[in-house]
């Protein structure tokens, strides 16, 4: 509101040279104008430090509150994001995000900072003044102000036609943003494939439909507004014809009729830039829609206080869909004991991984309860209840910084001695102390300069020192060779201890040490029970043990 006050005032102060023109002009009339020099001289000084002053606060007013305003918006956009589930962002694609927190921030930061209390400032003053000209001369301002409602209309009008273009160039703005992120992370993959022909053609593409449809939302803005300009100028001719006839039949005088055509030739220069803001303010239309998408997006909430009686984990008829009237899991039950491994195996797209992050409360079950040493999960804050849990995911997101302080991660308060403890139950100092700069050595973007094995390496050791009493291994093994596997479970067989530990594994020598196996079949819990029991039962666990037996023999034949 300050912003818009300082700009209505600062659109009047922009008609005081009217009002000493007018002056002026009256002296030269009147043939007194060598009486009155110095108020022509000091009062255009005076003009000149009121415009300044007030285009000062204006411009602080506006611009400089408005910028503290975006900063709060998008921190608190970044806190909406931080408590959202984190199945959120499986749902969500990245480029999409990244155009909110950036793209849409930024429109709306212009909207608010360049738009909003001009336009507001305009309407003010313009009232201001059309309630004096009215004073003066109803019939007068009225042939001038009469173009101000059809103009506003005609942007009016353009709203929907707006909001519809807008859509169309965002959506392309995150499809080729997505491209362009997705062509460089997978150039290895399209290189290797001689497939970057036809990618970049893709991408050329949807570039291509992100230039057309800017255009497009440009010249749906342009329309409408060149329509309102247009609109907005025939005020000049209806005053000019309007003071002319009242002229030369007597009913004004010629200071009149010259006063009114300096204030036409002033009064629609604010009004014009505001038509302009009022279309660009009603093209944020889809902006703020995208935004509000994030914000109203529900949270996961509850208490945080743990009141879990040990660490046991277990799922009592739990069900779970990701797509209603799609069930992923169908009445779960089973427990994972404190002290023990319990593996999660089955064929792909059976629900093991669900399973684990409904454990770790990524989602929320659509039926049943799961709980951690007699707790209800969903009872407790996200946020407070991953204070139990060690992760190890399948996908591992390294940031370009030293190794120590990537597996510093886990714990950021833990020494450097600590940290290396850690890596080396993990078995990173195999590869990192042969490094140029051991420990201080940077890994580049995601880890780009390790290997996939010394990257999963990294994501264990992680887990090693934040030491947490849940453990949860999702394919953590897979990128390992047989060697590192070995002394990674060697490693976990120490950390283990007194914890519960969750595997999610396919190669069945991950998991011959574990102390149950689950077998998750259709989102069912086909077979449960030691690896040999299982064995001896000659099941689907039997039967996939087989086929990994079979599978180990077979060789490349010329």
């Amino acid at each position: 509101m300050y912003g818009s006050i300082a700009s209505a005032l600062q659109n009047m102060s922009f008609m005081l040279p009217v009002g000493l023109m007018f002056l002026l002009i009256k002296d030269l009339l009147n043939n007194t104008l060598n009486s009155h020099k110095n108020i022509y001289l000091y009062g255009s000084a005076g003009i000149l430090a009121v415009i300044f002053i007030l285009s000062f606060f204006q411009y602080n007013g506006t611009f400089m509150a408005t910028y503290e305003e975006t900063g709060r918006r998008r921190i608190s956009l970044a806190e909406k994001l931080r408590l959202l589930p984190l199945s959120y962002y499986d749902k969500k694609d990245l480029a999409d995000l990244t155009t909110s927190l950036m793209n849409d921030c930024d429109v709306l930061e212009k909207s608010q900072s360049h738009f909003v209390p001009p336009l507001i400032g305009a309407m003010i003053s313009t009232t201001v003044i059309t309630i004096a000209l009215i004073g003066l001369h109803p019939v007068m301002a009225l042939s001038m102000l009469w173009v101000l409602p059809v103009s506003f209309c005609i942007i009016m009008c353009s709203a929907g036609v707006q909001n519809r273009l807008m859509k169309k160039t965002t959506a392309s703005r995150v499809a080729y943003e997505a491209g362009i992120q997705e062509c460089i992370e997978a150039s290895k993959d399209l290189q290797s494939n001689n497939a970057e022909e036809a990618y970049l053609q893709k991408l050329e593409d949807k570039i291509r439909a992100f230039e057309k449809n800017s255009v497009l939302a440009e010249f749906g803005k342009a329309a409408f507004i060149t329509a309102s300009s247009l609109v907005l100028r025939l005020g000049i001719a209806s005053t000019v014809i309007t003071g002319t006839c009242f002229l030369i039949n007597g009913s004004i005088d010629l200071l009149t009729f010259l006063f009114f055509m300096l204030i036409v030739s002033r009064i629609y220069d604010p009004l014009d830039a505001s038509l302009q803001n009022l279309a660009l303010i009603l093209s944020t239309g889809a902006n703020i829609e995208r935004i509000n998408e994030i914000m109203d997006q529900e949270i996961q909430t509850g208490t945080d206080i743990l009141t879990n009686d040990g660490y046991d984990i277990t799922f009592e008829n739990v069900s779970f869909s990701y797509v209603d009237g799609k069930k992923i899991l169908d009445g779960v039950t089973f427990t994972a004991n404190q002290g023990e491994v319990t593996a999660l195996v089955g064929p792909s797209g059976g629900g093991k991984t669900t399973v684990s992050r409904l454990a770790s409360r990524f989602w929320d079950a659509t039926s049943g309860t799961i709980r951690i040493g007699g707790m209800d999960v969903s009872t407790v804050n996200p946020e407070t209840l991953l204070k139990l849990f060690s992760i190890v995911f399948q996908d591992v997101t390294l940031f370009n910084n030293t190794i120590l302080e990537n597996i510093r991660i886990g714990n950021p308060n833990a020494t450097d001695e600590e940290v290396i403890a850690a890596a080396k139950l993990a078995n990173v100092d195999e590869f990192a102390e042969k490094l140029p700069e051991g420990w201080d050595t940077m890994i580049g973007e995601n880890g780009s300069a390790l290997s996939g094995g010394q990257r999963q390496r990294i994501s264990i050791a992680r887990a090693f020192l934040k030491d947490a009493p849940i453990i949860l291994l999702d394919e953590a093994t897979a990128s390992l060779d047989v060697e590192n596997e070995t002394l990674i479970q060697t490693a976990l067989s120490k950390l283990i201890q007194n914890k519960t530990v969750l595997i999610i594994a396919h190669r069945m020598r991950s998991i011959a040490s574990a102390n149950k196996i689950v077998l998750l079949a259709n989102g069912h819990v086909e077979e449960t029970g030691t690896p040999q029991a299982l064995l001896a039962e000659n099941g689907i666990f039997a039967a996939m043990c087989q086929r990994q037996t079979e599978s180990s023999d077979w060789t490349v034949r010329s």
